[in-house]
């Protein structure tokens, strides 16, 4: 209670005992610290941490854990972004090798936005633009391109890591049925006054 002296009758008022035990256990029982940490660490997404955001990853349906591919095959980087070259990766045997990597509350809160985000879009390459924004737009330049071909190609202007090849493997964006995504890094090239163009 915010005045607890409103609350206590008349006869009572005056006795310091009885209003000090009152005011004593106003202040151990007042919620009003108890509601303000439930609001900032659970209820909003933007400053939740920790288990506030696990709830909210099991809301969205997303988890905090992903399968980062660590095999490092041969390949070319426009296809698969941690594709090594010739006398460095190793030709794919069938097996996987992936590693669980559990993200920390920073990249976690951008999943589950992006996720959210996912989940009211119509799916338009406007709307997966934009939560590639939410997910790496301080990172560089992504965005995703129709290529007629049945797939959607996502397009990075800087190295994209196995966690965030991992990130858009986790289905947080919308995928039209019978749509692929493919990745592809386009390097910036400089200009003559050591600008980045694309």
């Amino acid at each position: 209670m915010i005045d607890i002296r409103e609350t206590i009758l008349a006869q009572y008022a005056n006795s310091p005992t009885l209003t000090g035990i009152i005011t004593r256990f106003n202040a151990a029982a007042d919620p009003r610290r108890l509601i303000g940490t439930f609001l900032q660490d659970v209820w909003n997404p933007l400053t939740a941490t920790g288990w506030g955001l696990d709830v909210w990853g099991r809301i969205v349906g997303i988890g905090r854990v992903l399968k980062i591919d660590t095999g490092g095959y041969l390949g070319f980087s426009q296809g698969y972004p941690s594709s090594r070259t010739f006398g460095e990766g190793i030709w794919y045997s069938g097996q996987t090798t992936v590693a669980n990597y559990r993200l920390p509350d920073s990249s976690y809160r951008q999943l589950i936005l992006a996720r959210a985000a996912a989940n009211i879009s119509g799916g338009s390459i406007a709307d997966i633009n934009h939560i590639l924004m939410i997910l790496f737009g301080n990172r560089g330049r992504c965005y995703v391109a129709n290529t007629d071909d049945h797939t959607m190609m996502i397009v990075f202007s800087f190295q994209p890591t196995p966690i965030d090849v991992s990130i858009i493997a986790s289905g947080v964006l919308p995928r039209p049925a019978g749509v692929r995504y493919r990745y592809i890094f386009i390097p910036p090239t400089r200009n003559d006054f050591g600008n980045d163009i694309l």
